[in-house]
């Protein structure tokens, strides 16, 4: 389930935005506006839910003993 604040990947092979993760800010009617942020820019953009996919950030990392 995409809510705001989960972070999301784009899943349109089509969308230039293609492969980039981003964190959902609002979701209406079917749509959701997503933050990119990146070096010295930051960019708002409107993405169908169906669109994107869910990403586990925690994936990866290495817990700490």
């Amino acid at each position: 389930m995409i809510l705001p604040g989960s972070a999301v990947r784009v899943t349109n092979i089509n969308d230039i935005y293609y492969g980039f993760q981003g964190l959902v800010q609002r979701v209406t009617d079917g749509k959701a506006a997503v933050l990119f942020e990146g070096g010295n820019w930051d960019k708002l953009v409107t993405f169908r839910l169906a669109e994107l996919e869910a990403v586990d950030i925690t994936a990866g990392k290495k817990k700490a003993k």
